[in-house]
């Protein structure tokens, strides 16, 4: 007899991985590229920032990224600063 239903927690998990904003879809190029994929951290998405609403002082290096993100690699164009790595 099963105590707990686990169609919901499934259906959950399938939803949020497979049609959320904030999961994508990792590219299988090479090894380098799924490392660098999964090190990305990003403030965009729901419950975060907008490109139209994030101002300057958010997408400047702040001094407790230091030794904890990368303040290089970022992405040009509107996401600059929006989208890190860590470290």
């Amino acid at each position: 007899q099963t105590l707990i239903n686990i169609r919901p927690v499934v259906a959950a998990i399938k939803e949020f991985f497979g049609t959320s904003q904030l999961s994508q879809f990792m590219g299988q190029n090479n090894p380098l590229s799924g490392l660098t994929h999964k090190r990305r951290l990003g403030a965009l998405g729901p419950g975060g920032l907008s490109r139209g609403r994030a101002g300057l002082e958010v997408r400047d290096v702040h001094p407790s990224h230091y030794g904890r993100m990368c303040p290089i690699e970022t992405p040009e164009g509107p996401n600059i600063g929006l989208i890190g790595s860590l470290s």
